[in-house]
């Protein structure tokens, strides 16, 4: 009987220190870990904080945003409103931004050939006679659209898109495309942007004096149109 007591007496012992023992180790290994991560999250918050400082919203986001493909540049090219080449001197003024020929030639090939255009054939001679004289490239298709539809309503044979030296005595012909280019291009610099006309605005007050505004509205809406 006694010795039946006794391993009753050890088997609850056992039973009691285990009882005792696991909830403590628990609370000991809870707190351990506490201490442990505690402090490791506090420092990642605090560098995360202090590098964020260092940028404004605006650096933040265009981190994160995608940044745009630099290839578009060419494929749409932006352009002023001067209508030469040359830099500009003032604000208001309007000039044709640096681009590779076969960008500004494949332009106007594009936007002549959009309009069904007798001078699509032309558009590299457009873009040659245009950086010869330093005008914007979009010039002389710009005034044609405005003057003749694209060299669509002109006198027979006369190659006139301009409307270039119109009198009471009737119409400058040319003999062909490429001297009417030649010829209207060298007049624009000479006549016009050589002297300070150097927006359709300008342009227009010596080119059609009787226009209450509608040629250079139309020829700054045409400009923009072969952006």
């Amino acid at each position: 009987m006694p010795n039946f007591t006794t391993k009753l007496d050890l088997k609850v012992s056992k039973w009691h220190s285990r009882c005792v023992v696991l909830p403590l180790m628990r609370n000991i290994l809870y707190i351990v870990t506490f201490f442990t991560l505690t402090p490791l999250t506090l420092a990642v918050t605090l560098f995360t904080s202090s590098a964020l400082s260092k940028y404004d919203t605006k650096q933040v986001i265009e981190l994160i945003e995608p940044q745009p493909n630099n290839l578009n540049a060419l494929a749409s090219p932006k352009y002023g409103t001067q209508v030469y080449a040359a830099l500009p001197s003032s604000t208001g003024q309007v000039q044709g931004a640096a681009t590779s020929a076969d960008a500004r030639v494949e332009i106007i090939r594009q936007y002549l050939a959009n309009y069904k255009s007798p001078l699509e054939p032309y558009s590299a001679e457009v873009v040659a006679v245009s950086e010869k004289y330093d005008l914007d490239f979009r010039l002389l298709v710009a005034i044609a659209q405005q003057e003749s539809n694209l060299c669509k309503k002109i006198p027979e044979g006369s190659y006139n898109c301009w409307g270039w030296g119109i009198h009471e005595r009737g119409t400058l012909k040319f003999e062909s495309y490429p001297e009417a280019l030649e010829t209207v291009a060298s007049g624009l610099k000479e006549s016009y942007i050589d002297r300070g006309y150097v927006t359709p605005e300008q342009i227009m007050k010596k080119y059609t004096p009787s226009s209450p505004g509608s040629w250079a509205a139309g020829v700054n809406q045409f400009l923009g149109q072969m952006e």
